[in-house]
């Protein structure tokens, strides 16, 4: 367990080996699962404000599912995430001619329309943030569709933490980034003298 200021981190962050691998996974993570992407409660009011940016970015269907049913959704444990189409696909993804997914957001974020990139929990992928009361816990969420994903960073020797290096300073600052990079260094020297 790796500890930053009021985050608690699991140590695979630091152990396992992650780079997203599209030309394999074709962005799954998009379309399967039970749910759309988790949100923070912060985000309800932005995808509400850029909705008519991201539109012109969005699938048909998306469109409709949106109008009809909403942007997002409060799930049976309380917590909201994207609205899906059928329970699969989330309303802002695309699939393009060779069958990979992307986000409707991002791609208006990348061409200036909107300065919001994407939701946070789908940045920080594949890890998942746990909010209690006094602290985040913070954990590596292993999942078959990333296989590809943990092959091509072993390979090129990129860890998790690593690979999220920009979403995580996104969610938590430059400083807390720094702090837990002293953490995986301290880390990894208790596991080479044990």
């Amino acid at each position: 367990m790796l500890i930053v200021e009021n985050t608690y981190i699991s140590d695979d962050i630091a152990e396992y080996y992650f780079k997203c691998d599209l030309e394999r996974c074709k962005g799954a993570c998009c379309e399967a699962g039970d749910l759309g992407a988790p949100l923070e409660e912060s985000e309800l009011s932005i995808l509400e404000q850029i909705f008519e940016q991201v539109r012109p970015y969005m699938s048909e269907k998306g469109k409709e599912i949106a109008e009809k049913q909403g942007l997002y959704i409060l799930d049976s444990d309380g917590d909201f995430s994207t609205t899906t189409i059928e329970g699969k696909e989330c309303i802002f993804a695309v699939k393009n001619e060779k069958g990979t997914w992307s986000c409707a957001i991002e791609k208006a974020y990348q061409e200036g329309k909107t300065e919001f990139q994407k939701p946070i929990s789908c940045h920080l992928y594949p890890v998942r943030i746990t909010k209690y009361d006094q602290y985040e816990a913070i954990n590596y969420h292993q999942w078959h569709i990333c296989s590809p994903a943990c092959v091509l960073g072993k390979k090129m020797q990129v860890k998790v933490f690593e690979f999220l290096k920009e979403p995580l300073i996104r969610k938590y600052g430059s400083q807390w980034y720094e702090k837990l990079n002293q953490e995986v260094m301290e880390w990894e020297k208790r596991r080479i003298n044990h």
